[in-house]
């Protein structure tokens, strides 16, 4: 589809009633591609969907559309075939058609066309039959259903194809480059690729890229020291003598691995919530961060996974009062930093206050008569009231 629908871009740019032809569309991977796309196949999904209306035995098909890429997901082979051709006769009226080696059937657990799973957007995604100890589940009232497989998702070979030659590309031009400047000039290119797919299963294919990048090192290596043994170049590229092969300059930067990125699963975002929608609790745990939150109330938010440390209860939008309380009060010697910090619902801060000494440590401090203001005589003051949200302690 790609293909067609930068041919419907370049064929000019209208400005009120007048068209103005064009030589050349817009560059592949530029800005502005894929808004055009969106704009183009704006109502392509609803196009797919509508024939399949609720209630006559048949599931709506699921379509994931990103730009020009569009996936369309199915039980039932009839009904992928029928949106196959709603799509057709859709962008025919445009003036566009999908592109054929692009566009295919597949199935993602059994064979079809000799072939299983699809790929999108550089992912691999695949079903495997499992036993019951790993399936996946149906949900539902009562047990679960075991669905007898289990999905995975994975880079593309393509993807990982790319990105080897990205790496041996940046290798070829720094041949005659201090190892420190190409250290340099790989490591942002591997750390964006395996942050990119650090929410898949994708350990494996880090630890296979590893070995690739290893063997196109050795032959920069060997390129550049023609005359010297092997063990000789390991020495001075790698230094085996420190305990583990690191390809790193003598007091200098140290080449990433691909697999040092840790796997963080993705979770989904809850229904219809949004960034704005004013939750800082659901947001500031999630993401560790929010506009109506401090950076520090943030980031125990996030630590704390939306719990209060004191009665392990989830914070809820809404709560009328959340503190933060030192976990070894400062009157007994605690310090301020993040550390020593933690969030507590206000009654379970009244409770642990109580409870831990510090009133009666700064009893004795302090045996003035003076009125004090009411947060005054506090640890902790309150930080997150209604009206008032992203207040910290002092």
């Amino acid at each position: 589809m790609r293909r067609a629908v930068r041919a419907w871009l370049r064929a000019g740019v209208l400005d009120g009633a007048t068209l103005f032809p064009t030589a050349e569309g817009t560059p592949q991977g530029g800005g502005a591609s894929p808004l055009l796309a969106n704009i183009a196949l704006h109502g392509l999904e609803e196009a797919i969907r509508a024939p399949f209306p609720h209630g006559n035995g048949t599931a709506k098909p699921l379509v994931v559309r990103y730009a020009d890429d569009v996936v369309v997901l199915h039980h039932e082979l009839a009904v992928i075939e029928e949106t196959q051709r709603l799509a057709s006769a859709w962008l025919a009226g445009m003036g566009l058609e999908l592109k054929p080696s692009k566009t295919r059937i597949a199935h993602t657990l059994d064979a079809h066309d000799g072939q299983r799973g699809f790929d999108f957007l550089g992912f691999t995604v695949r079903q495997f039959p499992v036993g019951k100890t790993h399936s996946g589940k149906r949900g539902g009232r009562g047990k679960p259903a075991l669905l007898g497989f289990k999905t995975s998702i994975t880079p593309s070979t393509d993807a990982c194809r790319r990105h080897t030659g990205t790496l041996g590309e940046s290798i070829r031009r720094h041949k005659a480059s201090p190892q420190a400047t190409l250290i340099l000039r790989l490591n942002p290119v591997i750390r964006g690729w395996t942050n990119d797919y650090a929410t898949v299963c994708a350990k494996d294919t880090f630890a296979k890229l590893n070995q690739a990048t290893y063997l196109q090192l050795r032959r920069w290596a060997r390129f550049r020291h023609p005359g010297k043994s092997r063990r000789w170049v390991a020495w001075k590229y790698w230094h085996p003598e420190r305990g583990r092969w690191d390809f790193a300059a003598p007091d200098g930067p140290r080449l990433l691995l691909h697999d040092s990125t840790p796997i963080r699963r993705h979770t989904k975002v809850q229904g219809a919530r949004s960034p704005y929608d004013g939750d800082w609790v659901y947001w500031g745990t999630r993401l560790g961060r929010h506009p109506a939150l401090t950076g520090a109330v943030a980031m125990l938010l996030r630590r704390q996974q939306g719990t209060c440390a004191w009665c392990a209860q989830y914070f809820r939008h809404g709560d009328a009062l959340i503190e933060v309380d030192h976990t070894i009060p400062t009157a007994l010697g605690g310090g301020d930093w993040l550390a020593n910090r933690q969030l507590l619902h206000g009654h379970g801060h009244d409770e642990k206050t109580a409870g831990d000494g510090s009133l009666a440590a700064r009893g004795a401090q302090d045996r003035s008569q003076r009125i004090e203001e009411p947060d005054a005589g506090k640890l902790a003051r309150p930080v997150l009231q209604a009206g008032r949200p992203g207040d910290r302690s002092a």
